[in-house]
């Protein structure tokens, strides 16, 4: 399952893999359904439904609960676990191997902070590295905010190079590689010249975050973006339409939709019978 996983981010799978992210068992069978071999969650679609922020380590038990439930789906499964939740490697190294045992073949790890800053270089590499030691077979995706909080130069620390994608990226992206990631994602990216000059300077298959704004799956892929991710889009839309469906209601308007909404059944028949995959659980 790994292995077919990690196929599917090289240039022979053909098309880039588009990751949808979902955000609870209804989310992921229903794409499932629509014929998405691999889902991602999103962690803020996760850390929402539970009353938390995103970003801030709170989601461990619920991403590692969802994962019990999706990690045994017909799909391949990656899951969002921020920064791995913890700044020990040792721990984030204990989190991959948990995720593993129920299923998950992929793990992303990101090196911003809640407080706007980047994760040391040093300690998010030791934190991969931690994660392949721990369970080698295990797609690590590492992710740099460097474009997400800035554009992707960083001071520089006289390090990158000169790849025109910014210097504090691909310093950061350098040492992610050593350390052992299977592929790096850099959200924020959307510049189709930075994109393409990123590629030439990886030895790794690059992720880029879709954006209904930026360039489209076949421009990626054009680019030689080999994985997109649909991050929280799908979360927030689905949260748009029932803000959306709400306000028509009350306004006595006809709601109306560009898809069809499922049935009660419908939605039901997501769900298999008998036990649920998570009584008797502990985390």
């Amino acid at each position: 399952m790994a292995s077919t996983f990690a196929s599917l981010h090289h240039p022979d799978a053909g098309a880039p893999l588009l990751l949808p992210n979902a955000w609870d068992h209804a989310s992921a069978a229903a794409l499932a359904a629509q014929g998405f071999a691999a889902i991602g969650t999103t962690s803020l679609g996760v850390a929402a439904a539970a009353g938390l922020r995103d970003g801030s380590a709170a989601t461990r038990d619920a991403s590692l609960a969802l994962a019990l439930v999706l990690g045994q789906g017909p799909f391949l499964l990656s899951v969002d676990a921020e920064g791995g939740f913890s700044d020990d490697p040792a721990e984030v190294a204990e989190v991959a191997r948990e995720l593993a045992a129920v299923g998950a073949v992929g793990i992303n790890l990101e090196d911003g902070r809640p407080d706007g800053t980047l994760t040391a270089v040093e300690l998010h590499a030791a934190k991969i590295s931690a994660v392949k030691d721990a369970v080698p077979g295990l797609f690590v995706n590492a992710r740099t905010d460097t474009h997400w909080l800035g554009d992707g130069n960083g001071d520089g620390h006289g390090g990158g190079r000169g790849c025109g994608c910014g210097c504090e990226t691909i310093r950061r992206l350098d040492a992610y590689q050593l350390a052992g990631a299977d592929g790096v994602f850099v959200p924020g990216l959307g510049d189709p010249a930075r994109i393409a000059a990123l590629v030439k300077a990886l030895d790794v298959p690059l992720n880029i975050l879709y954006s209904p704004t930026g360039p489209t799956v076949p421009e990626l892929a054009e680019l030689g973006v080999r994985r997109i991710s649909l991050g929280s889009l799908l979360y927030r839309r689905a949260l748009g339409a029932a803000l959306e469906t709400a306000a028509l209601v009350r306004a006595g308007l006809p709601v109306e939709g560009a898809a069809p909404t499922p049935t009660y059944g419908e939605v039901q028949a997501l769900v298999p019978p008998g036990p649920t995959p998570s009584e008797g659980a502990s985390w």
